[in-house]
């Protein structure tokens, strides 16, 4: 007796768009890198979509197809969100400047619970209440703007890059992230820049003996009132000389120093490259709740000045320090936690992979007679245990890693400390959730999370976490 193999029906092949396809689209919710989340074809494939909230109905162009989703930007709103308010901003940078400030909060404090309990499985901890922003527009103080060129005239331009997907440079008239100061340093050089002919540098552009424009770092001191300018170019010969002569003229007593970077790297990063100060002083002033600091160009300094006055307090709250403990500062930067920590507690140890940066900390120290911080430079993972060995272990460590949150090494060297108390401050979710998971699989709890909003109209937040033993 013969047999037939019984019969199959293949599911339907799940449609791939193309890159350069145009496709409409209906926004369900949004991810947790701030793009707009829709399904498109029989399969449901996914599209993640810039420039586009919840309920949003839109034509998109993909601009990065993968196997399992893909990335588009929008064209065009067909059918607004109810939800959809008019932005008030003319520039790229506040992609959820359409949504109402409330809204942004609420999605925000769920997005943080969201990374916890879904990547790292963790329950039974308190999610707090999110602190909103003392200010919802003007409120950075760095920003690093790109120079390019207008496609029709050729004029040189300088703003920021078009929205994702996009390489063409908009150009700012009033950008509404920073102050009015910020905005007259800027658009002082812009037009220097114009009037010496200069051209801007191109990813493809090969450096020739003329210096080609890459970006320019305006960063304020929001409590002294001053600025401090870096002009990124390619190897070659600008007059900055005469720039300096113009910025004073306009800036005046308001400008802290003018800076001059020399890079020949082809990634756009306004890191590395020969930096030489051309006038003024090389670190810019400024003042943090009681704290004297003083700023270097390369130095990590949170953007939102106001809003680190209130995530250092959470994070002091959360150490609950008594005045004995030994505290271990991992990530230090120019060591801002752990100055505003040192007061409070028996001593404190810093550690930070930028030789500057140290500096600064240690520079710090002084200024502000703190004589019970101790800061060094190294490679957190290579250092920990050496520190360890030296100071002896900690009552409390804090953590404030890169995006990309502690590699699992740093995570067992953390473990190896075995402090009483760690608080962790994250500025993504989803890198501190597997972070936090490691931790509680090693015997902490995590008692409690407390999002803040340091920048509005942006998908970004940061939060403090806190584990006890």
């Amino acid at each position: 007796m013969s047999t037939s193999a019984p019969a199959t029906s293949n599911p339907p092949q799940r449609q791939r768009p193309q890159r350069g396809q145009e496709l409409e689209l209906t926004v369900d919710s949004l991810a947790h890198g701030g793009e707009g989340v829709a399904r498109w074809g029989p399969g449901g494939y996914v599209v993640f979509v810039a420039g586009a909230v919840p309920g949003d109905k839109v034509r998109a162009i993909v601009y990065k197809p993968k196997r399992t989703y893909a990335h588009a930007r929008t064209l065009e709103v067909l059918e607004p969100s109810p939800e959809r308010i008019e932005p008030r901003a003319k520039h790229p940078g506040v992609p959820w400047q359409v949504l109402p400030y409330e809204r942004q909060l609420q999605i925000k404090h769920e997005q943080v619970g969201d990374a916890l309990r879904r990547i790292g499985k963790l329950e039974g901890f308190e999610l707090e209440d999110i602190v909103p922003a003392v200010q919802q527009w003007r409120y950075r103080n760095k920003l690093e703007y790109s120079f390019g060129a207008d496609v029709d005239s050729g004029q040189l331009l300088c703003g920021f890059h078009a929205s994702a997907g996009g390489n063409r440079v908009v150009e700012i008239e009033d950008c509404l992230l920073t102050s009015e100061l910020g905005n007259l340093a800027r658009d002082t050089v812009a037009a220097w820049a114009r009037e010496q002919g200069l051209g801007a540098w191109g990813r493809g552009d090969v450096p020739s003996g003329e210096a080609l424009l890459r970006n320019l770092v305006v960063r304020e001191g929001r409590h002294t009132g001053q600025v401090q300018l870096r002009l990124v170019s390619t190897p070659g010969e600008i007059d900055v000389y005469s720039l300096a002569q113009t910025l004073n003229k306009t800036l005046g007593e308001r400008l802290s120093g003018f800076l001059w970077t020399r890079s020949g790297q082809l990634a756009e990063t306004t890191m590395g490259g020969e930096t030489e100060l051309v006038s003024g002083a090389a670190e810019l002033p400024e003042r943090l709740g009681e704290l004297d600091l003083r700023i270097s160009h390369e130095a990590f300094f949170q953007t939102n000045t106001e809003m680190t006055e209130v995530l250092y307090g959470i994070a002091t709250e959360y150490a609950a320090l008594e005045g004995w403990e030994r505290v271990f500062d991992l990530y230090c930067g120019i060591g801002t936690i752990g100055l505003t920590l040192a007061p409070r507690a028996g001593e404190l140890w810093g550690i930070e992979l930028i030789e500057e940066a140290v500096a600064n900390a240690i520079a710090g120290a002084r200024r502000n007679e703190i004589t019970n911080a101790h800061f060094f430079a190294g490679d957190t993972r290579l250092a920990l245990p050496e520190l360890l060995e030296k100071a002896g272990k900690p009552d409390v460590v804090v953590v404030d890693p890169p995006r990309a949150g502690l590699s699992a090494k740093v995570v067992r060297r953390v473990i190896d400390t075995s402090p009483k108390r760690i608080v962790y401050v994250s500025c993504n979710p989803t890198t501190l959730a597997p972070n936090a998971a490691q931790l509680v699989e090693a015997g902490w709890a995590l008692r409690k999370v407390r999002p803040v909003d340091m920048f509005p109209q942006t998908h970004h937040v940061e939060c403090v976490a806190l584990f006890e033993r």
